[in-house]
């Protein structure tokens, strides 16, 4: 859609070469050093530049002799070790990263900051930072989620690093989540179901299939003249209220339950469930991206150059048909 004649232009060059047994198609190709490949993040942008034909992908983890075939190459890298990020970023014209907020031990602030020097030392002409909405600055300071604040406090140093081209993509709520973290539990009554501290009548959760931000990041690194001009694409496949997603599993056969709790019952109930409560809460006052963000959402899939799947299509192939254990 955004590659008119790019195809054309590249097989040319090739056959005129070919005398020279230079294979010009794959020399031509701009390097992406992709962080997290192992991740569901990193490894939907990993499988996506693979899918465009357009890029040399080089899949960076900490364990690359577990995952030679993940990509063209597969090198070692780790974010808490400064001296493994020269040889990884070396050569690359773009990198994408992501950080994990939620592995113990991680300090995101920290790991970008390494991230961000090795990479303007190595030359990278294009970096994509996969951010979240600043929850402090939205709310006036009437929220703390330290996952989506951290990661948002990190865009001034990108932007600020002197990139020839920056993007940032912001991930949506996983439909994944509703399978791992948010995955249905038995209830008191005997469903199957979901007690929360949120609202279920109101719609402010943007979702999507975190696979899909691959085909966002890809697109950006191709039209940077579009999308590498400190642009926010966020991947959203859904807008939807907690009513909605469970009307919508129980048309598909499913028998869920949902109960709104008190946001103090709820806090200090497992790890997390505070940090989650917070979060809900900034939902309910702000949505999920936080302001109106249909523009940025329109660019994300022409830049993408795909509509993102809807949850309703995603739980028909991905939800598992669990047990009822309603009580009769």
């Amino acid at each position: 859609m955004f590659a008119s004649g790019w195809k054309e232009r590249k097989i040319e060059r090739a056959f005129t070469r070919e005398d020279k047994g230079i294979d010009m198609v794959s020399n031509d190709k701009k390097l992406i050093a992709v962080i997290g490949a192992t991740g569901q993040q990193g490894g939907g942008v990993v499988r996506a530049l693979q899918a465009s034909g357009q890029f040399k992908v080089r899949a960076l983890t900490r364990n690359p002799d577990k995952h030679r075939e993940l990509a063209e190459e597969v090198v070692e890298a780790d974010l808490d070790k400064q001296e493994t990020l020269k040889a990884a970023f070396e050569g690359a014209h773009g990198v994408f990263l992501v950080t994990n907020f939620w592995e113990e031990g991680t300090n995101e602030l920290k790991q970008a900051t390494a991230a961000i020097g090795a990479a303007k030392d190595a030359g990278v002409k294009h970096f994509i930072w996969s951010t979240l909405p600043d929850v402090e600055a939205i709310s006036g300071g009437s929220f703390q989620v330290p996952h989506f604040t951290g990661k948002a406090k990190i865009d001034q140093m990108i932007k600020e690093a002197g990139f020839a081209h920056t993007t940032f993509v912001i991930a949506p709520m996983y439909y994944q989540g509703l399978l791992g973290p948010l995955a249905p539990q038995k209830q008191a009554d005997g469903s199957m179901g979901w007690a929360l501290p949120l609202d279920p009548t109101v719609r402010v959760i943007h979702m999507g299939d975190i696979n899909e931000l691959g085909h966002i990041v890809a697109g950006a690194f191709a039209h940077p003249d579009e999308a590498g001009k400190g642009e926010y694409l966020p991947l959203v496949g859904d807008f939807m209220s907690f009513n909605e997603i469970v009307e919508t599993l129980n048309r598909q056969g499913h028998n869920f339950s949902y109960k709104q709790v008190p946001k103090e019952s709820f806090v200090g109930s497992f790890p997390g469930a505070t940090e989650i409560a917070e979060t809900f809460s900034y939902f309910q006052a702000h949505t999920y991206l936080g302001s109106d963000s249909s523009d940025r959402i329109a660019l994300a899939n022409k830049i993408a150059g795909r509509q993102p799947t809807n949850f309703s299509t995603w739980a028909r192939l991905n939800v598992p048909a669990y047990e009822r254990t309603k009580s009769k």
